[in-house]
């Protein structure tokens, strides 16, 4: 049967500078009675601002420090406050995990969701899924919605006062966008959604790269000094909305898997978004993209803090390479989604390639 193409995105998307202070201007109208699942920074950093959108309002509202992780028991508790305070909307407020966990309890409830990050550390607050783990912080599941987030707002100063560190890694990870999706197009792969690649999904995607070409320095900058810029405004939409809702409507390819890989080896401190950028490069070297390509998103990364060698993302023995290359080539993987397919040997070559050609540049 034919793929229907499909477009998912959230239902709305508000960001600028002092954001957190429109807040109920531009949600009230989604209820009466609030719950903030915070993480413990995202209640420091946005509880005051929040508070004065409601003044002169008698909405009710509960703040609830977050657990720590998006698994089973902490969203049941979530559910049953939902439930005894006769909830109207979720509202997350902090980083992935609050996030993940707050969708889950919202959608097993049938409450609106409205997603506040803290940090453009990824793209995951306008997709449609989130990541579950059982009580003991193992993997249990992917738990995809039957759509995206009612809303997303993204207060702009709330990022530039986070760590730059943050602001990078979501870059990384907005990097792949483009290149998987186009990889992803090629071989008529499914979008992440399981529909067909529209053109809007790919015109986005190549937006956020766009996007992060011409802004990522000067963003970098900005966050550096903790002031809000057109630049960094322009790069925190393209981490945060072109990446997530590109992704969500193109696919995943190598860099995604890479990455999967590398944490199936276990404790590492690298950020998602930073083994992405590495994993892009090596996607490029297993699509035998050309020179000018190659060497232009080794430069964008060098702008911005992004790794262009492995040993920037962890002190891995050869046999740890092999085994995070056989690990991101397991069925399923969205490395599938390459033209040619790839195999682990295949995959184990352009890790070692890639990374030499970063140790070259690097004069190392």
């Amino acid at each position: 049967m034919e793929l229907l193409r499909m477009m998912r995105a959230p239902l709305k998307y508000v960001q600028g500078k002092g954001a957190l202070l429109q807040f109920h201007k531009e949600m009230g109208y989604m209820g009466k009675r609030w719950l903030f699942v915070c993480s413990n920074s995202g209640y420091k950093c946005c509880h005051t601002d929040l508070e004065k959108s409601f003044e002169g309002k008698d909405d009710y509202r509960r703040y609830e420090v977050f657990g720590g992780v998006s698994s089973i028991s902490e969203i049941k508790r979530m559910q049953d406050i939902v439930q005894a305070d006769k909830i109207d909307a979720v509202v997350a407020v902090g980083g992935g995990s609050a996030v993940d966990a707050a969708k889950a309890a919202a959608y097993y409830e049938g409450k609106r969701i409205v997603i506040i990050p803290t940090v453009a550390a990824t793209d995951a607050p306008c997709t449609g899924l989130s990541v579950i783990y059982n009580d003991d912080g193992s993997f249990n599941k992917y738990l995809f919605y039957p759509q995206n987030p009612d809303a997303v707002l993204v207060d702009s100063d709330v990022i530039a006062k986070a760590p730059v560190k943050f602001l990078i890694a979501g870059m990384g990870d907005a990097l792949g966008t483009y290149f998987e999706g186009r990889a992803s197009l090629r071989t008529e792969s499914p979008s992440l959604e399981g529909g067909g690649i529209t053109r809007a999904g790919m015109a986005i995607a190549k937006s956020c790269y766009e996007t992060l070409r011409s802004h990522g320095k000067a963003a970098v900058m900005a966050c550096e000094n903790n002031v809000v810029t057109p630049a960094l405004d322009a790069v925190i939409e393209a981490a945060v909305y072109l990446s997530g809702v590109g992704a969500d409507n193109v696919n995943c390819a190598a860099a995604h898997s890479f990455y999967n890989g590398l944490t199936s080896l276990g404790g590492h401190d690298a950020y998602h978004g930073n083994c992405v950028a590495f994993g892009t490069l090596v996607q490029l070297t297993l699509e035998g993209a050309d020179k000018a390509e190659f060497e232009d998103i080794q430069n964008f990364c060098l702008e911005v803090g992004l790794p262009i060698t492995l040993s920037e993302l962890g002190n891995f023995t050869d046999e740890e390479i092999h085994t995070m290359s056989k690990n991101a080539c397991v069925e399923g993987e969205t490395i599938h989604n390459l033209a040619g397919d790839v195999t682990p040997e295949e995959l184990y070559c352009a890790i070692i390639a890639t990374d030499a050609l970063g140790k070259k540049r690097l004069g190392k």
